[in-house]
C-alpha cells in the first residue's frame, strides 16, 4: 500500500457542507430583499452558478464575472433587473456564516493532522473560505491554506498547483494525495500535476468523463482504508 506524507483537501462538499450553506444564504438573501425564493428559482440559480464556475475553472472567464453576474442573470430570466454586485455582497456575507461540517470531518482532520502534513486547496473566495474554516474549527488543523482568489490561478490550472508545490516544505509529488469532490478541479487538476487523487462521491454520481481518480470513496471515513490506517 502506497504511503503518503502530504494530504491536500478541497473544502466545499469535501469537508464543509456547501449545499447547506448555499441554501441558507439564498433564503436569507431573498428575505432581505423581499423576493420569494421558489424551488424553481433555486434550481435555476444553481445551474447558472455551476456553469459560471465551470467556465472559470476552464479559464474562459474571470472570477469577478462569476460573482457579479450570477444574480443579475438569474433575475433577468424572470424579467427583473437587479444590482448583481449588491446582491453578491449580501449573499457573500450570508455564505460566510455557513460552516456546517460534513459528518466526521472534524474528527477525521483532527486525527490526520497528527500523522500527515495537511493543506487546503480551494477555488473559493478568500474572505469567505477563511471565515468558514475558522468558524468550523478546521482552520488551525492545516499547515497552510491555498485559495485561488489569493494565488491568481485556479484549480485545475497547472499554475495553481505549481504555487502549492513551491510553498510546501520538502514537497514530494509521489507522496501527496489530493482529496476533493470535483472531477475537473480536483481530480483532473491533481492528475495533470502528477498527484494521486481521491474523489469523494457521496451521492454515487456516474462518472461519464474520461477522468479516472486513483481512489473513490462515498464517506470521509473511507480515507482511513486508503491511507492504510
Amino acid at each position: 500500500m502506497k504511503k503518503y506524507k502530504t494530504l491536500l483537501f478541497d473544502i466545499d462538499d469535501t469537508l464543509l457542507d456547501f449545499g447547506a450553506a448555499e441554501k441558507l444564504a439564498l433564503q436569507l438573501l431573498f428575505e432581505e430583499h423581499d423576493y420569494t425564493l421558489t424551488p424553481e428559482m433555486e434550481t435555476h440559480y444553481k445551474e447558472i452558478n455551476r456553469g459560471l464556475w465551470e467556465s472559470f475553472e476552464e479559464g474562459k472567464i474571470e472570477r469577478e464575472e462569476v460573482l457579479h453576474t450570477r444574480f443579475s442573470n438569474l433575475f433577468k430570466a424572470y424579467g427583473l433587473e437587479v444590482d448583481g454586485v449588491l446582491l453578491e455582497k449580501s449573499y457573500r456575507n450570508y455564505l460566510g456564516q455557513g460552516n456546517q461540517l460534513l459528518e466526521g470531518a472534524l474528527e477525521l482532520i483532527s486525527d490526520l493532522t497528527q500523522h500527515y502534513d495537511l493543506y487546503i486547496v480551494t477555488n473559493g473566495v478568500s474572505v469567505t473560505q477563511r471565515k468558514r474554516l475558522r468558524n468550523s474549527g478546521l482552520f488551525p488543523l492545516f499547515k497552510d491554506i491555498f485559495i485561488s482568489d489569493e494565488i491568481g490561478y485556479q484549480k485545475p490550472l497547472k499554475e495553481f498547483f505549481d504555487h502549492v508545490f513551491s510553498s510546501v516544505p520538502d514537497f514530494v509529488a509521489e507522496e501527496t494525495l489530493i482529496i476533493g469532490d470535483s472531477l475537473n478541479a480536483d481530480i483532473k487538476g491533481g492528475q495533470q500535476a502528477g498527484l494521486d487523487t481521491c474523489w469523494i462521491n457521496p451521492s454515487k454520481k456516474h462518472n461519464h468523463t474520461g477522468i479516472r481518480p486513483t481512489y473513490e470513496m462515498e464517506r470521509l471515513e473511507e480515507l482511513y482504508q486508503i491511507l492504510g490506517k
